[in-house]
């Protein structure tokens, strides 16, 4: 049974809890690469993102956990609300970074269904980067090999579950089978329907071929910045060459077609 994650951001406080478990159970670096301290200032960061109380920006080789934070008020700051989104790898079904790999360094757990990188295997390539429509895998300068969140895979095979959901305080992440997990979201979209939250959805059911982490938004997912229509580059690249080839096989016949009919009008014209 594969597994995965439920994500309700409608409970989410933007505690940062999860953040704190990924780095500390997958020893990544505390500080990210884009904090740059100034020597003249006692090293202390000079560069924060200055988008609201988000201290990543981004998904990274050292950040794979993001809390958004996301602000929609008016000029006058009246009538507003804060939105939160704990975000990572989404462990697609068809995950557009492995199907990239050309030395199978990424690869997915035949009885959980998560997909992680081999650091032994990769040679840092950088394939896998653009090839995943979410943002999420990035390379490693110091390791010269590529990173992602791996579903706390050591963690998952040894009955224990992600880090993150472990040390969220709400609940807003759960982790477990994801057909159990489909059925907890759909009854939480329902409740939130019903208590008026007319734009709430579930991201991940059928975006870029499934998600094993999905997630219940309140808003549009580019409120969140995730791509509302997101393909895997591969399939898009069939579908392209698909269409090609069909326009090729039309344009020949409508070819063949005009041919065959000059043709007989020109015999037509001999006879008479």
């Amino acid at each position: 049974m594969a597994k995965g994650m439920f994500v309700d951001t409608s409970i989410c406080t933007g505690c940062k809890a999860c953040q704190v478990a990924c780095k500390e159970w997958n020893a990544l670096e505390p500080e990210p690469s884009h904090f740059k301290g100034d020597p003249f200032k006692g090293g202390i960061a000079i560069n924060f993102t200055g988008d609201s109380y988000d201290n990543t920006g981004s998904l990274s080789a050292t950040d794979w956990r993001r809390v958004r934070f996301i602000e929609q008020f008016s000029d006058s700051r009246e009538g507003g609300r804060w939105l939160f989104m704990s975000d990572s790898c989404k462990h697609c079904n068809d995950a557009g970074c492995l199907n990239a790999c050309p030395v199978s360094a990424i690869v997915r757990r035949a009885d959980t269904g998560n997909v992680f990188v081999q650091q032994e295997v990769c040679i840092g390539c950088k394939y896998c980067i653009p090839a995943c429509p979410f943002g999420v895998i990035s390379f490693n300068e110091k390791t010269k090999t590529v990173h992602k969140c791996t579903l706390c895979d050591d963690r998952i095979h040894n009955g224990l579950g992600t880090a993150c959901a472990k040390a969220c305080p709400t609940g807003s992440i759960l982790f477990g089978d994801t057909g159990d997990l489909r059925k907890k979201a759909d009854a939480r979209l329902a409740q939130l329907k019903t208590l008026g939250q007319a734009k709430a959805n579930i991201y991940g059911y059928n975006e870029a071929g499934g998600l094993n982490v999905f997630y219940l938004l309140l808003d549009k997912p580019s409120v969140y910045g995730q791509p509302e229509n997101p393909v895997v580059p591969q399939r898009r690249l069939l579908l392209s060459t698909g269409f090609t080839a069909v326009g090729a096989v039309i344009t020949g016949l409508a070819a063949l077609f005009a041919f065959r009919e000059r043709g007989a009008r020109a015999n037509a014209e001999v006879k008479q």
